[in-house]
C-alpha cells in the first residue's frame, strides 16, 4: 500500500503510491491477524453456528458490492483526486505537512459527519440499518454495508477531494488507513489499554457500543479512526451494551438484507395511555399504604390524579378544596379536568424510551416517556411513583 518515508526530512512527504495488489495484500494480512486474534481470544464468546452465518452473509455481501461498485472505486478517487489536487482550496497551502494533515483530518471528519447523519434521518438509517442488523459482531461485519450506502459515501468523498484539492497519495492513505480501523473496531476482542487508547482512537469496545441495540446507545461513537470528534461533539459513550444489533425481526440472508436496505423503517407502535387506569392504580397504592380506612376515597382519587397528572404532563393540578367539607366543589372540579387524548405515535429516539405526543391536548413534560409495546400500568409507562 504505501512505502516507508523518513519523517526527520525537514520537508515531509507521503508515502509514493505502490501497485493495488500491495495494497489489497497489507489489508488481508491485517484482516487475518484480525480474524485470528478474536478467534483464539474472544471478547465475547458467540455461538459458532450464528458465526458462520454472520462470516457468510457478510463476504457475500463484500463481493456484490465489489461488483456493483466496481466502476467508482478507489482507484476513481485516484483519478478525481490526480485531476483537482492542483486546483482545490488546500493547494494555496505551502507547507506540504499541514496540507497532508488537514486533508486526512477533514476525510476522517466526513466519515464521522456522514456516520451522524446516518443515524439522524430515517432516508439514510434504511440504509444503514443493514450494518448495524449484525447480531454477533465480528470482522466481517466491517463489510456489511449496503451498496447503496457506498456509493452515496463515493460521491461526498469525491466532492470533496474536487472542493479541497485532496492530492492522490493522501486519499489512498487515509482509504487504507480508514479500512484498516474499521476492520479494527469491528473485531470482536479486548486487550490491555484499550481504555487508555480509546482516548486517541475508536477501539473495539467504543464501536461495540455504538452497535447496541438500544438507540440512545447507539446513536454515539461514530468515528471511523480518531475519536476526537466524538469528544469535541459530545457523542461519546462508554457504556457496556446488553444486546448487540437492532430491535426487532431482520433478515440474516444476502438476498432479503440487500431488500431490507429499500424497505422503509416502520414507526414503532405505541401503547395509548390509559389515565384512568394509571389514577385508580394510584388512588388504590393510597388507600393501601393508609389500611383501607373508610371516608377518604373522593380525596384519594383527587390526590393520584394531580400526581399522575403532574408526572405526565409536568403541571400541578391539585384542586382548590377540601374534599371533606365542599364535596360537591370537588366533584364539580374533577368533572372539569380536560379529558385526556390517547397517544398515537412517537418518534424513534431514545433508550427503548420514547418521549411521548399527547393529540389535541398538552404536550408532555421531559420527565415523561412512554415505553414501546408495554402494557398500561404506571411502571411500564416509566413513571416513578412517588409513595
Amino acid at each position: 500500500m504505501v512505502r516507508l518515508t523518513t519523517l526527520t526530512e525537514f520537508n515531509f512527504r507521503w508515502p509514493t503510491l505502490v501497485p493495488g495488489e500491495m495494497l489489497a495484500l497489507t489489508l488481508l494480512i491485517a484482516f487475518a491477524v484480525f480474524a485470528t486474534l478474536e478467534f483464539h481470544a474472544p471478547r465475547e464468546k458467540l455461538p459458532k453456528k450464528y458465526l458462520r452465518q454472520s462470516y457468510k452473509t457478510n463476504f457475500c455481501l463484500f463481493i456484490v458490492n465489489s461488483i456493483a461498485m466496481s466502476v467508482v472505486s478507489a482507484s476513481s478517487l485516484l483519478i478525481v483526486a490526480g485531476r483537482y489536487s492542483d486546483k482545490g482550496l488546500f493547494n494555496t497551502l505551502s507547507n506540504p505537512t499541514c496540507k497532508a494533515v488537514l486533508s486526512f483530518l477533514f476525510l476522517d471528519l466526513l466519515m464521522y459527519l456522514w456516520h451522524k447523519a446516518s443515524h439522524r434521518f430515517d432516508s439514510l438509517w434504511m440504509f444503514h440499518r443493514v450494518h448495524h442488523n449484525d447480531p454477533y459482531l465480528n470482522i466481517s461485519t466491517a463489510f456489511r454495508v449496503h451498496f447503496l450506502e457506498l456509493f452515496i459515501i463515493f460521491i461526498l468523498k469525491a466532492i470533496s477531494i474536487i472542493i479541497f484539492g485532496i492530492e492522490e497519495a493522501i486519499v489512498l492513505t487515509s482509504e487504507a488507513v480508514m479500512t484498516f480501523f474499521i476492520m479494527f473496531h469491528h473485531t470482536n476482542i479486548s486487550f490491555m489499554g484499550e481504555k487508555l487508547l480509546g482516548h486517541i482512537i475508536i477501539v473495539p469496545s467504543l464501536h461495540r457500543t455504538h452497535h447496541s441495540t438500544q438507540r440512545c446507545e447507539h446513536d454515539s461513537n461514530y468515528g471511523a479512526v480518531l475519536s476526537l470528534w466524538d469528544r469535541l461533539f459530545g457523542t461519546l459513550s462508554e457504556v457496556q451494551p446488553v444486546a448487540i444489533g437492532i430491535k426487532g425481526s431482520s433478515p440474516q440472508d444476502l438476498v432479503n438484507l440487500i431488500k431490507f436496505g429499500f424497505t422503509p423503517p416502520t414507526p414503532p407502535t405505541v401503547q395509548p395511555l390509559n389515565l384512568d387506569d394509571m389514577i385508580a392504580e394510584a388512588a388504590y397504592y393510597k388507600a393501601e399504604k393508609r389500611g383501607f380506612y373508610p371516608g377518604n376515597d373522593l380525596q384519594d382519587w383527587l390526590e393520584a390524579k394531580s400526581e399522575i397528572i403532574a408526572l405526565v404532563y409536568g403541571v400541578d393540578s391539585t384542586p382548590k378544596c377540601n374534599p371533606s367539607a365542599h364535596a360537591a366543589s370537588c366533584n364539580a372540579s374533577a368533572k372539569n379536568t380536560a379529558p385526556f387524548a390517547p397517544l398515537p405515535w412517537a418518534k424513534r429516539t431514545g433508550c427503548s424510551l420514547v418521549p411521548g405526543t399527547l393529540a389535541n391536548g398538552p404536550q408532555p413534560s421531559k420527565h415523561y416517556w412512554t415505553q414501546l409495546n408495554s402494557t398500561d400500568s404506571i411502571q411500564s409507562h416509566g413513571l416513578e411513583i412517588p409513595w
